[in-house]
């Protein structure tokens, strides 16, 4: 079982939903990032469930860094970040042990551990682990603001509710991405929040749930960043994002959209605005041959409805072979759809400062020590 993700920069995950730890360990940072833990905590927040929108297993998420920081920055060893999971019910799991719930990965996982994997709350498949992966990103997000990079997701989309797109306000792009900084239901437009809110409540109140779609822009990348063919951009962010349990489709760009364009209309045209090389629309969202060409890395990420529903279902026994129904009971979310951006928006760091490392060197994201003496 692979739970490593990276070349220059890598993170591993650990833990299951009902283990008493869940962490993360990032491995080849430089010296001499800055790590907030107070952005930490921030990130933490707006992946924690809230309201009648999100699951009642609310968690403090008190993380611990045991290693690899002190003073504040980044020692270039790795760095462990430890969370406890404090609000469990184990006990919501024992009569359906043999139940492959719909849209689960119970049945995959016997099928691949031969019944010795931890099956409460689905275990290390369980969105729990996108805990540790925001406290991880949330030190990746840093590094990339110290450069000038920024990385923003917004509800493109939540239950068939349309957000306005960051195309329609791309003067304005990072003056968004700093809005949606620190919004807890990261929508651009507030009459569709009230609507897709509504639209959540509606799905709980009905024992059901409602998926969406996720935007991200990135802004502030240098051109030249990238591989063709294996390691592209486009390649290590699916790759990654695939990962974030519930995203069942990426795009970039204009993605599935282009192939109803002629070339004429899908083809950026490149131009100079003083002195720097951009180009006049962004259908292939930042990217060519793999490689970022300097405007804002654009993509969007479909999040499925949350597989637990209070409705009965048909399902198996994988243990004595027999048909049966199933009623989940527990804890769970009409909606992830707005817990999931911050995870999206982690993820990308993490992605980003492995390509910046294997581009510039791993010591591109970190400051000099001879800096720090200057600042003091």
């Amino acid at each position: 079982m692979k739970n490593t993700f990276g070349n220059s920069i890598s993170v591993t995950l650990f833990g299951e939903s009902h283990s008493s730890e869940t962490g993360a360990v990032l491995d080849g940072l430089a010296p001499g990032i800055k790590v907030s833990e107070e952005l930490i905590a921030e990130k933490l927040s707006l992946r924690r469930p809230w309201g009648i929108i999100s699951t009642g297993r609310v968690e403090a998420d008190h993380f611990r860094i045991v290693s690899g920081v002190f003073n504040g920055y980044t020692t270039g060893t790795p760095v462990c970040i430890l969370i406890p999971n404090e609000n469990v019910q184990s006990r919501d799991y024992t009569q359906t042990r043999q139940l492959a719930r719909p849209g689960h990965a119970d049945y995959t996982a016997y099928c691949k551990y031969h019944g010795f994997e931890d099956y409460r709350g689905g275990g290390h498949f369980s969105g729990r682990l996108t805990a540790p992966l925001v406290a991880a990103g949330a030190i990746a997000l840093s590094a990339l603001s110290g450069r000038g990079i920024l990385v923003g997701t917004h509800m493109a989309r939540c239950a068939g509710i349309p957000d306005r797109s960051f195309a329609d306000s791309e003067k304005d792009l990072e003056k968004d991405l700093k809005k949606l900084s620190g919004s807890r239901f990261a929508v651009l437009d507030e009459e569709a929040a009230v609507q897709m809110r509504a639209a959540i409540e509606q799905a709980a109140g009905e024992g059901d749930s409602v998926g969406g779609i996720l935007e991200t822009a990135v802004t502030g990348l240098p051109a030249g960043v990238g591989e063709p063919w294996f390691d592209s951009i486009e390649s290590l962010l699916a790759h990654a994002l695939f990962s974030i349990p519930a995203i069942k489709g990426v795009e970039f760009g204009d993605g599935f959209a282009m192939s109803d364009f002629r070339g004429s209309q899908a083809n950026d045209s490149f131009a100079l605005q003083g002195g720097e090389v951009i180009t006049k629309t962004n259908h292939n969202g930042g990217i060519n041959g793999g490689i970022s060409n300097g405007m804002p890395v654009l993509f969007r990420c479909a999040v499925k409805p949350t597989p637990s529903i209070y409705k009965e279902q048909d399902t198996i026994d994988f243990i004595d072979h027999t048909e049966k129904k199933i009623l989940i009971r527990g804890r769970h979310d009409p909606s992830i759809v707005h817990r999931v951006r911050v995870v999206v928006d982690c993820v990308t760091a993490l992605v980003l400062c492995d390509l910046l490392a294997q581009r510039f060197g791993t010591d591109y994201l970190g400051e000099k020590q001879e800096q720090r003496i200057s600042e003091r």
